[in-house]
């Protein structure tokens, strides 16, 4: 059978994964084969260079830019992208044909039970600057190394002693089926970053075919939580250097939102909540403008940006 839609995805287990699930959703959607589906996989430029963090070798746009050329080409109809993956402005071309509903957005540690349990003065590996700001906002006798690299790599190098404790996102270990590897955090504690725990589906914004088939499986609650979420940090201007973290969520019918902007070094930090109708983004960028206008230098020199939209 010749397939009906053909997904790209970046070519780790945990992408593969995500791709997987995107593609049964689809066919019981549809009604479809499995074979109606073709995952088409592809070597990110992230996921060569692990020995840096990602904001010094070229951002987001790494775990990007080969699924978008291959978009762009028509060599793929539809990319599966991890949402906190992808940068916040995006090309013209191409638009997010479905939001698959959101798994658990929580953080989870990996070698301790708690923040509070880490032993005292402990090296945490992490590339996040969110992670490494919020763990350093309440324990600051901790040291940051950049730890990178997919799930595997991330406990392995733990394993090998290069940290004591790290950072995984819980959907993930939930997606490789290693949920009992991490703790969760609580989000009133902890906050996430924009965009943990969906899934979304890219096509180029003109396929009006593919724009259909997708929008089968769209989950309208997950899209409305990420477009605020996305909102937000573009109001901010963050970078790939900003430690800036946001939590969206819908309840009953009112969007309740969560953030904070922090110093590199979590000394400082600024934090916020509103509720808001689903879809004003008014409202998400005038709590944007309050986080900025009460930000401290030290925070303040973090965001601000205004990212190219190509």
């Amino acid at each position: 059978m010749r397939p009906l839609i053909r997904l790209g995805t970046r070519n780790s287990p945990l992408a593969m994964a995500q791709a997987r699930e995107a593609r049964e959703r689809l066919c019981t959607a549809h009604g479809w084969d499995e074979d109606a589906v073709e995952l088409v996989p592809v070597v990110a430029s992230g996921d060569k260079v692990l020995d840096r963090p990602l904001a010094e070798i070229g951002g987001k746009a790494l775990w990007t830019k080969e699924l978008d050329a291959w978009l762009a080409e028509g060599r793929i109809d539809a990319s599966v992208h991890s949402a906190k993956d992808v940068e916040t402005l995006r090309p013209r071309a191409f638009a997010f044909g479905a939001c698959l509903v959101r798994a658990d957005r929580r953080d989870c540690l990996v070698g301790a039970r708690s923040i509070a349990a880490i032993p005292q003065g402990a090296v945490i590996g992490t590339s996040a600057p969110r992670r490494a700001a919020q763990l350093l906002s309440l324990r600051p006798d901790c040291r940051v190394v950049t730890l990178r690299g997919n799930v595997a790599t991330r406990l392995a190098k733990l394993e090998a002693g290069e940290a004591q404790v790290t950072f995984l996102a819980a959907a993930g270990l939930e997606r490789l089926g290693q949920g009992e590897l991490g703790a969760p955090l609580d989000c009133d504690e902890w906050l996430p970053a924009a965009g943990q725990g969906v899934i979304a589906l890219e096509c180029r914004a003109d396929d009006e075919g593919v724009r259909a088939l997708l929008a089968a499986i769209d989950h309208r609650e997950t899209r409305r939580e990420l477009e605020a979420e996305r909102a937000l940090l573009a109001h901010l201007g963050g970078t790939c250097h900003s430690p800036v973290a946001a939590w969206c969520r819908m309840k009953d019918g009112v969007l309740a939102v969560d953030a904070a902007l922090y110093s590199p070094d979590g000394s400082e930090c600024v934090r916020a909540a509103i509720t808001a109708s689903p879809g004003d983004l008014g409202a998400i960028a005038d709590l944007a403008g309050d986080l900025l206008k009460r930000a401290t230098p030290d925070i303040a020199a973090h965001f601000g940006k205004e990212p190219a939209q190509r």
